[in-house]
């Protein structure tokens, strides 16, 4: 079922896309600076693109950059729960250190039972 439904947005997506893109077969001209300051400064870089390529090109730099930053947003969470599941891995360690110290295993069914699964 979801995978009809993924599908299906995926189609209706790509349709969305094409319909853009034969919209806007325009061609356009992509400069770097206005033209005037372009004049001034000696930069008159400029090159003629259709203008939905600008538009995708557009959407796929926003989705760089709208990934790239929630990545770096996240890198304080993830390097905590790293921290914590390192000390918890280090802490079951111990308890299982202590238990076959103070104790040990009296009975190896009982060991068994006792023992917490992993």
């Amino acid at each position: 079922m979801f995978r009809i439904l993924r599908l299906l947005f995926l189609a209706s997506l790509a349709l969305v896309l094409i319909v853009l893109a034969l919209a806007n077969r325009e061609v356009v001209t992509l400069r770097l600076l206005p033209p005037e300051a372009g004049e001034f400064l000696g930069l008159t870089w400029g090159m003629q693109v259709p203008l939905f390529l600008v538009i995708f090109a557009g959407i796929l730099l926003g989705l760089l950059v709208g990934f790239v930053w929630e990545w770096m947003r996240e890198y304080r969470i993830r390097s905590t729960a790293v921290k914590a599941t390192r000390k918890a891995a280090y802490l079951e360690g111990e308890v299982d250190r202590l238990r076959e110290k103070t104790q040990g295993p009296q009975d190896d069914v009982l060991a068994l039972l006792e023992k917490p699964a992993r």
